[in-house]
This record gives C-alpha cells, structure tokens and sequence, in this order.
C-alpha cells in the first residue's frame, strides 16, 4: 500500500496543509462579508467568523412596521451568513484541492 518514504511524505503534506488551514482560518476572523434585504435597505456587515461588525438600516424603514422591519433584519442576517459560509469554503476549498482524499470531505474546524 504505502512504503515508509510515502507515508513520511503524506504526513509532511498533511502537516503543511493542517498550519495552512489554520493561517486561513485566522485570516477569515477578518474578512468581512455584507448581507443585504429589502434593495439594499438594511445591510448586515459580518466577518466570516459570524461576528456582526455593522448594521444598517435605512432611515425609511424607520417608521411604525416592527414586524415589517424584523423580517428584513432576520433576511439580511441570514444573507450575511450564507456569503460568510461561502467565502469560507472558496477559501478553505483552495488548500485543501491539492490533497489526495480530502475532494468533498467536510473537515472539523
């Protein structure tokens, strides 16, 4: 199956890939990702560590619709959370292309 030199170079590349992992990761706590709802009238500015850096909602929502007003904040989070999830994965996706086995394979971390 594998010979000693094998194994030796599959765990060197493994070990490479865990530390480039981790950079990545930390480097994702501050990239930050924008959700929107309503055209543009409430925007969500979060990190792709969901931490909300920002919210923004438009001085016309200001009125008497609460219901209203806290559906288009919800929608704009959850915007924000898909954006953050995809930018991870592009992000994550690249250094773990390389890897034999690792196609598809969700990680822990």
């Amino acid at each position: 199956m594998f010979n000693k030199g094998q194994m030796a170079g599959l765990m060197k590349q493994a070990q490479a890939m865990q530390d480039n992992l981790k950079k990545a990761q930390a480097e994702l706590a501050d990239v930050e990702v924008q959700g929107q709802s309503g055209s543009g009238l409430v925007k969500i500015t979060m990190t792709c560590k969901n931490d909300v850096r920002r919210v923004e909602i438009d001085q016309s929502l200001m009125g008497d619709d609460k219901e209203m007003l806290e559906d288009l904040v919800a929608a704009a989070f959850n915007d924000a959370v898909r954006n953050a999830e995809s930018t991870s994965e592009a992000k994550l996706g690249k250094i773990t292309a390389g890897m034999p086995g690792m196609g598809g394979m969700k990680l822990p971390f």
